[in-house]
């Protein structure tokens, strides 16, 4: 056998030219390669700049890693350099690993860290330069939000006057606001009622019907408010009198009769319920955390509440009804002589024969209906601007959410469901998702001198 000795020698060499010419193209690829463009995403605490304004810069560069990133502020011709970072880049190659992929920058702009900050404009820049190769340098990734500076508050005037309240009661005021507002209204301790346009006001002219929470017993703590959009907040004191609520108790003797009754019948229609433990302890839990979730879900209809008047005149007490339980009444619950609960109870309880016809509270768009655990079965109507009404423990219930009803149109029947100890009906009314003294609502006097007069509009 002949070999060819040419053709072996010549082998070698062109898998040598194959790899000089891979190694090559491997160089240039380095040489000219950047790697793809990192992202960036901005987010600011407030849509424009007052005081202070949490900023927070976002930085992703999968691959090759990030390399200097920075956050600046600028106003006219002055830039500011929040803060850079500086990172060691990877080839972004596989087993080769990269460098740092992700990183965030927060710094806190604002009137009250940056002085020279002036009314206007100011841009908000966060800059990532780009991986570099060897002969190829390309321009950085710029990302820049402008947003508006606010050096003061928005105006606010008040315009009703003769406020007179009671702790835990309702009412309403009239006021101005200049055209930066962003929101407005009435804050009590942490409970704020939110305003609207005045219906046939000007331009600015706000109302709001507030609440004024059954534990907020200092009137210094409330205040008519406008914010705008960077946070800046006018606030003054509107009240010409405010009256304590004095104290309500009331002691309920738990038996073992009643846990057995009302709390398999709970838990049983509650998904999700915690049935763990005895039934004092389940019934506890009904009465703590089941009754603070159902005030939040009720809270929720308040803020989808139509803005308008549904309603007019006094409301309804249900007919023939003797009122058994009043409105913020302390509750302490004792158990085989000890006591072993405290809670407030938030509405009137009105008994009157089993079965009762319940008449809607007034008019009104039906928001739920069914059933809610601590209430039983229950229909919760919608009045118009964050009023509404609850009507709890009923055996029954004839309206269906969607509904519109009129002042007076059958709703249900009273009844022992939920945690009654007896047949009646629980009358709750909310304003803004807080719960306030229904006995106001039910006096045509209180709505005239309160609300009517203040509103210009036709209430009753």
């Amino acid at each position: 056998m002949v070999v060819n000795s040419k053709r072996s020698r010549r082998t070698p060499i062109v898998l040598l030219s194959v790899a000089v010419a891979a190694l090559v193209a491997v160089g240039l690829w380095l040489a000219l390669r950047v790697g793809p463009a990192p992202a960036i995403t901005l987010e600011t605490e407030w849509p424009a700049v007052g005081k202070s304004n949490l900023v927070t810069a976002s930085f992703s560069a999968p691959g090759r890693g990030l390399g200097v990133i920075r956050l600046e502020l600028a106003q006219g011709g002055r830039t500011e350099v929040l803060e850079e970072q500086r990172f060691e880049r990877g080839l972004g190659l596989p087993l080769l690993g990269g460098g740092t992929a992700e990183a965030v920058i927060e710094a806190t702009v604002g009137t009250e860290a940056f002085p020279w900050l002036a009314e206007g404009e100011v841009v908000l820049r966060a800059v990532a330069e780009r991986a570099a190769g060897i002969m190829r340098s390309p321009d950085p990734v710029v990302v820049e939000q402008t947003l508006a500076v606010r050096r003061r508050p928005p105006r606010l005037e008040l315009i009703s006057s003769q406020h007179y309240a009671r702790q835990g009661g309702s009412g309403a005021v009239v006021y101005r606001v200049g055209e930066t507002a962003a929101r407005s209204g009435v804050r009590a301790g942490d409970v704020e009622s939110a305003g609207s346009p005045l219906p046939g006001g000007a331009v600015g002219d706000r109302f709001v019907l507030y609440a004024l929470p059954w534990n907020v017993g200092d009137s210094s703590q409330i205040r008519l408010f406008a914010e705008d959009d960077a946070g800046n907040r006018a606030e003054q004191p509107f009240l010409d009198l405010f009256k304590p609520m004095p104290p309500r108790a009331d002691t309920i003797e738990v038996t073992d009769a009643f846990l057995e009754r009302v709390v398999p019948a709970i838990t049983s229609q509650t998904p999700g319920f915690d049935a763990s433990g005895s039934l004092l302890d389940q019934y506890l839990r009904i009465n703590g955390e089941l009754r603070r979730a159902e005030l939040n879900e009720v809270a929720a209809f308040s803020s989808a509440s139509e803005p308008a008047f549904l309603w007019s005149g006094p409301f309804l007490q249900m007919p023939n009804t003797a009122l058994e339980a009043n409105f913020a009444q302390t509750r302490t619950y004792v158990y085989n002589g000890r006591q072993v609960d405290r809670q407030t109870h938030l509405g009137l309880d009105l008994a009157s024969t089993a079965r009762a016809p319940v008449p809607a509270p007034n008019s009104g768009k039906v928001v739920y209906a069914g059933w809610m655990s601590l209430y039983g079965n229950a229909v919760v109507i919608d009045h118009g601007y964050g009023l509404l009404s609850l009507c709890g423990h009923l055996s029954s219930v004839s309206a269906a959410a969607g509904d519109r009803v009129a002042k007076g149109d059958v709703i249900g029947a009273s009844g022992s469901t939920g945690l009654a100890g007896g047949d009646h009906l629980h009358l709750e009314v909310f304003l803004h998702g807080q719960s306030v003294d229904p006995l106001e609502w039910l006096d045509a006097k209180w709505i005239a001198d309160n609300l009517a007069t203040k509103l210009k509009v036709p209430l009753g």
